[in-house]
């Protein structure tokens, strides 16, 4: 395991002295190349749940949604003008064009032993961060379909756990979080700062945290009923740009169906294993009958951008690693915490809601970028 760690380091550099964006880059077409390089971040365990193939997008987690989901067939011509927004969104400085920091965690225990593990502190001192600086969570699934709503002068913020480790989730005697897991610091960051939703979005593997049977059963269905989504992330966590066909789909296929038994609905979203996709991404994203995705993440290095901009790809959302300014993997740059530096030094590259789930606001230098379908939603300032 440790081996396969370096590895990660050795593409994640070469990805990046090939070219990768620094912080504040808005490159574009570069998402196919990323699905691929992504693939050094993640070589940890498997797990995860999530809703209804063919769902729409939804989670089934509770939050009003945009009116429509990003690029909606019934586009308004860009020859129609774009309303004003509203005098609370202007004050808000709204900017729902902006970045989103997709965070991508591995294993959360007391004592890191892996370069992609994060300590109880390191995960408790990131959140607290987060709702400091007015990051609200949204789930996944919510993210793709843009169904959220985050109070006005907010920022969503989507927190993707990898793998369904221990570290992440357990329940104790009284069916409570077990102590020092993801889920319990998530909530303990809730109850400590007002307006930080206790959700995240749980991609996993076959060993479901560890639990087995009907306890395992039972926390899938605990984290789905307290708001939380649970995707799929592969039976075993192979690389599936190694695969043939029929290996891809039986990977995520008996995933989907081992989740489904346990929760009744399909899931919403994929993680690749590694970030790698498959020759072919359509094996990925359905298979009739058995799973229909509404949103594929990788394992990259920026953050996403907003899915109501123009050049925002659900079959390939970016997500950032968790970690500090360290050295390896050039985590001085692309990381967690060198992310959230460069979003607060830069708040205008930010995704600042407006507080209205039914409009899309963002200043007038950003008409460019405005996704078609989204155009009837659109007010600018």
């Amino acid at each position: 395991m440790p081996l396969l760690h370096k590895i990660a380091g050795v593409v994640i550099v070469c990805a990046v002295v090939l070219g990768l964006a620094l912080p504040g880059d808005r490159r574009t077409g570069d998402k196919a190349a990323d699905a691929t390089q992504a693939g050094a971040a993640s070589r940890t365990n498997p797990g995860a749940r999530a809703p209804k193939a063919g769902a729409g997008g939804a989670d089934g987690v509770g939050g009003s949604a945009k009116a429509k989901a990003p690029g909606a067939a019934d586009a308004v011509p860009s020859a129609v003008p774009i309303a004003a927004a509203a005098p609370a969104a202007v004050a808000a400085k709204a900017n729902e064009l902006g970045q989103v920091p997709v965070l991508m965690y591995h294993r959360i225990m007391k004592k890191p032993e892996l370069s992609l593990d994060r300590s109880t502190k390191e995960l408790y001192d990131e959140l607290t961060r987060l709702a400091k600086e007015g990051y609200v969570p949204v789930t996944a699934a919510e993210f793709v379909s843009g169904r959220f709503d985050v109070p006005a002068g907010r920022h969503p913020v989507v927190l993707t756990f990898d793998d369904s480790t221990p570290g992440h989730f357990g329940l104790d005697a009284q069916g409570n979080p077990e102590p020092d897991t993801a889920v319990a610091i998530i909530e303990q960051v809730a109850r400590e700062n007002p307006g930080f939703r206790p959700v995240a979005t749980f991609y996993l593997n076959k060993d479901l945290f560890g639990m087995t049977g009907a306890e395992a059963a039972a926390g899938v269905r605990w984290l789905a009923q307290h708001g939380s989504e649970v995707g799929n992330h592969t039976v075993t966590h192979p690389d599936l740009s190694r695969m043939p066909e029929k290996e891809v789909r039986e990977e995520i296929g008996g995933m989907e169906d081992a989740i489904v038994g346990i929760t009744g609905v399909h899931t919403t979203t994929l993680a690749y294993p590694f970030g790698a996709a498959p020759r072919k991404k359509a094996w990925a994203r359905e298979e009739d009958g058995r799973y229909r995705f509404q949103g594929i993440f990788l394992a990259g290095w920026r953050p996403s951008e907003s899915p109501f901009d123009g050049r925002f790809d659900r079959w390939a959302v970016n997500r950032v690693r968790s970690e500090g300014k360290i050295k390896e993997n050039d985590c001085k740059r692309f990381c967690s915490t060198a992310w959230l530096d460069y979003l607060d030094k830069h708040p205008g590259e930010r995704f600042t809601s407006d507080g209205d789930p039914n409009t899309v606001t963002f200043p007038r230098s950003s008409e460019d970028r405005l996704a078609k379908g989204s155009r009837a939603l659109a007010r600018t300032y």
